[in-house]
C-alpha cells in the first residue's frame, strides 16, 4: 500500500475492537455498540446484465452491511434485479450523472445510519463488475482499521495507469503532497464519511476521482492505494470514442486547475493573515524623530 506523504494515518482500531468484543462476550458491553461498517454504493444506468451479480458480490464483502444501488434513470429492469439480489434501491427519474448519484446515495446511507453509531464508510463500486466486485474487499479494512480515510483500488489491469488525464492527475497530487499515485483516476474506492464530506460538492463527470483525491488530501486526511484482484470488463463508456476521451481530458484538467487556483488563494490568505497577526501583536510603529543639526 502507498500513502500520501505528509499525512499521518489514524491509529488502527484492531486492538480496541478486539477488546470490545471480549468485554461484550462477558456481558459487560451492549451488543455491537460502535462497531464500524461499510455501505457499498453502486451507481447504475442500464446495467441489467451484471447488476445482480455485482450486488451479491458486494454483500459478500466482510464489513459491508448495506448495498445501495442508485438507478440513474435506467430504461431496463436494473432496479428490479438489484432489489431482488438484496440491494436497497433509489431511482433518479431522469439521468443526472454519476456525481449527483453518489451524492444521492451518500444522503440515503446517512439517513439509514443508526443514531449513536459510527457513520458507515462508503465503498464505491462499478455496476459492471459482476462477481469480480468481491476483489474490492481489501479496501474495507484499510478504512475501518484507520490506516487511511480514502483507499483507492489498484486493479490488476495496469500497474501504472496510462494516458494523459492520468498523468495530469498524478502530477497534481505529487505537486501537492510529494506522493505519486499509480492509478489516480481509479473509480473503485472506499472513503470515510469525513473524507467524503471534505470533497462535497463532488466534481462532475470524469473529474470526480482526481478532485476527490485532491480535496481529501488538502483537508489533511490520509489517502492510500491498495492492491485488489479486480478485472474490469473494458474501459468506461466515455473512453470508447474520441469525443469521450477529449471530454475526459478537459474535465480532469479543469478540476486540477481549479484546485490549484483555490490552493494558491488559500495560501495567499493564510500569508496575509499571518502578516496582519504579527502587525497587531507588534502594535503601532513608533513615530520617527529627527534631531536638527
Amino acid at each position: 500500500m502507498s500513502r500520501a506523504e505528509g499525512t499521518e494515518p489514524r491509529k488502527a482500531t484492531t486492538e480496541s475492537l478486539a477488546r470490545a468484543r471480549s468485554l461484550r462476550s462477558r456481558g459487560r458491553l451492549p451488543e455491537a455498540p460502535h462497531v464500524p461498517s461499510v455501505a457499498a454504493l453502486i451507481v447504475a444506468h442500464d446495467q441489467a446484465r451484471r447488476i445482480a451479480a455485482t450486488v451479491r458480490a458486494a454483500l459478500a464483502i466482510p464489513g459491508v452491511d448495506l448495498v445501495l444501488v442508485v438507478d440513474d434513470a435506467s430504461t431496463d429492469n436494473t432496479q428490479e434485479l438489484a432489489r431482488r439480489a438484496g440491494a436497497v434501491v433509489v431511482r433518479h427519474s431522469h439521468l443526472r450523472g454519476r456525481a449527483a448519484a453518489v451524492e444521492t446515495g451518500a444522503s440515503v446511507i446517512a439517513m439509514r445510519d443508526e443514531p449513536g453509531r459510527i457513520p458507515r464508510a462508503i465503498l464505491l463500486l462499478d455496476p459492471n463488475l459482476g462477481h469480480y466486485a468481491i476483489g474490492a474487499a481489501p479496501l474495507v479494512p484499510a478504512v475501518l482499521e484507520g490506516v487511511c480515510d480514502l483507499a483507492i483500488a489498484l486493479t490488476d489491469t495496469q500497474a501504472v495507469a496510462p494516458g494523459l488525464p492520468s498523468k495530469i492527475a498524478r502530477a497534481a497530487v505529487e505537486r501537492s503532497t510529494g506522493w505519486s499515485p499509480r492509478q489516480p483516476l481509479g473509480r473503485i474506492r472506499c472513503v470515510t464519511r469525513e473524507a467524503l464530506e471534505a470533497a462535497m460538492p463532488l466534481a462532475r463527470g470524469n473529474s470526480l476521482e482526481p478532485a476527490m483525491t485532491l480535496d481529501v488530501l488538502h483537508a489533511g486526511l490520509a489517502v492510500t492505494e491498495v492492491e485488489c484482484d479486480i478485472r474490469h470488463k473494458g474501459p468506461p463508456i466515455e473512453d470508447r470514442t474520441l469525443m469521450g476521451r477529449a471530454n475526459r481530458y478537459r474535465e480532469v484538467v479543469t478540476a486540477v486547475s481549479a484546485r490549484r487556483v483555490r490552493g494558491s488563494a488559500e495560501n495567499a490568505r493564510s500569508a496575509v493573515g499571518r502578516r496582519l497577526g504579527r502587525g497587531r501583536h507588534e502594535g503601532p510603529a513608533a513615530p520617527e524623530t529627527r534631531e536638527d543639526a
